[in-house]
């Protein structure tokens, strides 16, 4: 079997990789690995992913750790109760943007902090696919007790703590969840916002009947980006199943690339933390070290994944860390990541700033044009990589391997980096205010790439 163990997370096909029994060793494995107290655990609307959570939580129980029930939920809720109650450990169950055939699990550690290849997973990894018996505890008495569900209570007021203060402009909203977890948390927020929202594919749905919500593929924008145009909405805000990634349309129903929003929030952020750090990720750079720069803020690059900034924001104590793929971290959340967190740091900006989404990344885009993420299934990753790097490297280019290979020229950069957990290299490309530039080099690179 090959293992769903991934960089810093479990993803795998159901039933050959992800199934219950899995899941219920999963729980032992953690619980005799960890030795916790009390696990958090929740899990998305995907059709399989209550009776995984039931038997993840199950192996937990027959182990003597007590569990932390959320129910149907997002990563992010995992994250918050986790911190908020205290727990030693919190275990989502979801495949995130994943085909309707995967399943997995997020984990992380006491106070929400990552759980990586080093400091868990490889061991977790070793004893699930290994042969060695898992013992229960040995009396009822000894188990684990399933507790409550969690009440949504205090993540709701955490998230209206964001915007206590600020005068909210208001504003006609489109809401689009994908039949993901994220409807039921705008119906909680409404009442306190001054805002009308639009929902489309609003409820939990497990059939999944648009498809895989995942707005980082072109085709699955059309239905938010036209709801925007027909109800001349002010904004429009989409997210993937789990809810924690957030994407957003401007009043024009154009998608903004995560990439131009990460510069908005560092700049928001900075407002009330000035001086302070913030984390990019190494596929697209130029606007975000140009913007925080010159908000006084210090730019540092991190991996790519969710275990590495999670680790890396701690490190450096950073008060908010972004990727383009529309993850957003915030230190004031357990320097955990949130979809919805980060639509609030927007409105927010447009509120005070008094302009339009599409006003305030104009210039940015004019700047820094960019492909958006480009996807390559191939046969061999590293080989490509290494015949682009050969190819390139006459020119003198700055190298970077942070993360894939970067190269960065005086007017024209590129990333190129494996997935973690798909089979696919995916190309970046930027260039400073040359479009003719950018589409040359995504042609000239995706050539190259697909010649193998």
């Amino acid at each position: 079997m090959k293992s769903p163990f991934k960089a810093y997370d479990v993803r795998g096909q159901i039933p050959d990789e992800i199934n219950a029994p899995f899941a219920y060793r999963f729980g032992q494995a953690v619980a005799s690995l960890r030795n916790p107290s009390a696990v958090v655990v929740g899990h998305d609307m995907r059709q399989d992913s209550p009776a995984f959570a039931a038997a993840l939580a199950q192996g937990l129980l027959d182990s003597g750790v007590s569990v932390l029930p959320v129910g149907q939920c997002g990563t992010e809720e995992v994250y918050f109760h986790t911190e908020h109650s205290g727990a030693d450990a919190g275990i989502m169950v979801t495949a995130s943007h994943n085909p309707e055939n995967y399943n997995g699990f997020k984990m992380v550690l006491e106070g929400a902090t990552a759980a990586t290849r080093e400091n868990a997973l490889n061991a977790i990894e070793k004893l699930v696919l290994s042969n060695t018996v898992i013992p229960a505890v040995s009396d009822y008495g000894s188990r684990g007790a399933l507790k409550p569900l969690l009440d949504r209570g205090a993540y709701i007021q955490r998230l209206l703590q964001q915007v206590k203060g600020v005068k909210l402009k208001p504003m006609k909203i489109v809401c689009h969840a994908g039949n993901g977890c994220a409807g039921p948390i705008i119906d909680l927020l409404e009442k306190h916002l001054p805002f009308e929202f639009i929902k489309i594919d609003h409820e939990p749905d497990p059939t999944l009947p648009n498809g895989i919500p995942n707005p980082l593929l072109p085709e699955k924008r059309t239905r938010a980006s036209q709801a925007v145009i027909d109800h001349g909405a002010d904004l429009g805000i989409a997210w993937d199943g789990d809810f924690d990634r957030c994407f957003l349309y401007d009043h024009n129903g154009r998608f903004i690339e995560g990439y131009y929003l990460v510069g908005l929030i560092a700049q928001t952020m900075l407002r009330s933390a000035p001086g302070s750090t913030i984390l990019y990720d190494p596929r697209l750079t130029w606007n975000t070290i140009d913007v925080v720069t010159a908000a006084g803020g210090v730019a540092k690059t991190c991996p790519t994944g969710h275990a590495f900034f999670k680790h890396m924001m701690r490190q450096e104590n950073a008060v908010y860390g972004g990727e383009m793929s529309a993850h957003h971290y915030f230190r004031d959340f357990a320097y955990c990541d949130s979809g919805m967190l980060a639509w609030l740091a927007i409105v927010i900006e447009l509120s005070t700033s008094g302009a339009t989404l599409a006003e305030l990344v104009e210039q940015r885009i004019a700047a820094f044009p960019c492909s958006g993420e480009i996807n390559f299934t191939v046969a061999d990753a590293k080989l490509s990589q290494e015949k682009i790097a050969e190819r390139f490297l006459p020119q003198n280019p700055l190298v970077e391997s942070i993360d894939g290979l970067s190269m960065a020229f005086d007017d024209w950069r590129f990333n190129l980096r494996a997935s973690n957990t798909e089979p696919l290299l995916r190309l970046n490309v930027e260039t400073r205010a040359d479009t003719a530039l950018l589409a040359k080099k995504v042609s000239e690179l995706s050539d190259l790439i697909r010649a193998g």
